[in-house]
């Protein structure tokens, strides 16, 4: 799983190297990228190492799954791999770092383990569903399947071409960012040049818009660490009792507790916590930090358990992952971007107070796509470039 940090020794060695393909992961390879987790099945489970065939994203196995083809997508191998992509015409895995860090066994046969063919997004993958697919999902054998895209990539192509009938000029599409806010949260930016910005990942070619380059920027826990504050707080149970009585989710109630707040102190909710803050990298700081060893912390807390304490913790939670992501951002404004309007989908795009403090800290228009999961909208927009519907994901894009 991404959010699996145990290969933190594995990717020191990898950071020590010092290794070019480094420069295209913002100059810090992250713990939850695959090499160094390669590393870790190869020394601490040497028989599973031996035994497999094959090792996949789970994008790309869930393509596996449905054709039988061992075609690998872009998106996943430049963004997570060390698949090295500098042009259309200069792609490839680099021999010479494999051989560095004791992978040397995947570079074999052309790369066979771990994918000698890519594709770009949207291309057709294979010969459509195979027929054993096909009649476990009951579908046509044969129907179309594209080339996949990790999670929050395909949340980014369902959502960048989304406009707002009351805006009155959308921003270019390399001024757009896209927030994919679940469990954790990644930043994507695409370009029409390669932009480099230490501690952010990329830039990586053609794994969001063909021909563009991107750069992501990501929080390893937010939805995750709103669940964690809270569900650990004493008045956590009887907060959650009455809300399920409300038939509300719990951060639905809190939200509504933190207006009732400010309304009794005549204050503006984002300063009912001006005595209490939070650094929110309890699972290390993915960018642009990139250190997976850094710790959280909470400044301010008193001996009192109560249900206001409980929504104060919680709304400072999100101001300090609406901080992390300004951080994000500025540096890569820094390094050459400039980011005019925010997108974001995601299971924390449907919480009014996240989406609302989110804009307010990074002082720009947020717009959320008026569909019921961009990811899915992405992930459509796969199927129809490779159904001929469309003739490239571009036009598909554009149709968006």
């Amino acid at each position: 799983m991404w959010m699996d940090h145990r290969a933190k020794q594995e990717v020191g060695v990898i950071n020590s190297t010092k290794h070019k393909v480094l420069e295209s992961v913002g100059g810090i390879m992250s713990v939850e990228m695959q090499p160094p987790k390669l590393m870790w099945i190869k020394q601490n489970l040497p028989d599973t190492w031996k035994r497999a065939k094959h090792f996949f994203d789970l994008p790309d196995f869930l393509s596996w799954r449905a054709t039988n083809s061992l075609v690998r997508n872009m998106c996943s191998v430049v963004g997570k791999w060390s698949y090295l992509a500098t042009s259309v015409t200069q792609m490839g895995w680099d021999k010479s770092f494999f051989h560095l860090v004791g992978l040397e066994d995947l570079a074999c046969d052309d790369f066979f383990k771990i994918g000698h063919e890519v594709q770009t997004p949207g291309s057709p993958c294979g010969s459509g569903l195979s027929h054993e697919a096909a009649l476990e999902l009951g579908l046509l054998g044969g129907t179309p399947v594209g080339a996949s895209l990790i999670d929050a990539h395909a949340g980014a192509l369902g959502c960048l071409g989304c406009c707002p009938a009351d805006l009155k000029q959308l921003p270019r599409l390399e001024n757009r960012l896209v927030l994919i806010a679940g469990t954790s949260t990644c930043h994507i930016v695409c370009s029409q040049q390669p932009v480099s910005v230490p501690g952010v990942w990329g830039p990586y070619l053609s794994v969001v818009v063909p021909g563009m380059w991107s750069n992501e920027g990501g929080q390893s826990s937010s939805g995750n660490l709103l669940d964690f504050v809270t569900s650990g707080h004493a008045a956590f149970a009887d907060v959650k009792k009455k809300a399920t009585e409300r038939g509300i989710h719990m951060f639905v109630y809190l939200n509504e507790h933190i207006n009732k707040m400010a309304t009794k102190l005549n204050k503006p909710a984002s300063c009912l916590t001006e005595n209490l803050h939070i650094w929110p990298d309890f699972h290390g700081n993915r960018s642009p930090v990139a250190d997976p060893d850094l710790c959280g912390m909470v400044s301010g807390l008193r001996l009192s358990a109560t249900e206001d304490d409980l929504a104060l913790l919680y709304l400072a939670t999100i101001q300090a992952l609406a901080y992390s992501t300004s951080h994000i951002v500025s540096e890569m404004e820094k390094y050459g971007h400039k980011i005019d309007v925010l997108y974001m989908c995601g299971g924390l795009s449907k919480n009014d107070l996240y989406v609302q403090t989110h804009a307010d800290v990074l002082d720009r228009p947020m717009i959320l796509p008026d569909v019921q999961d961009p990811v899915m909208l992405g992930a459509a927009m796969l199927g129809a470039c490779a159904s001929g519907a469309w003739e490239s994901l571009m036009v598909t894009f554009l149709l968006n």
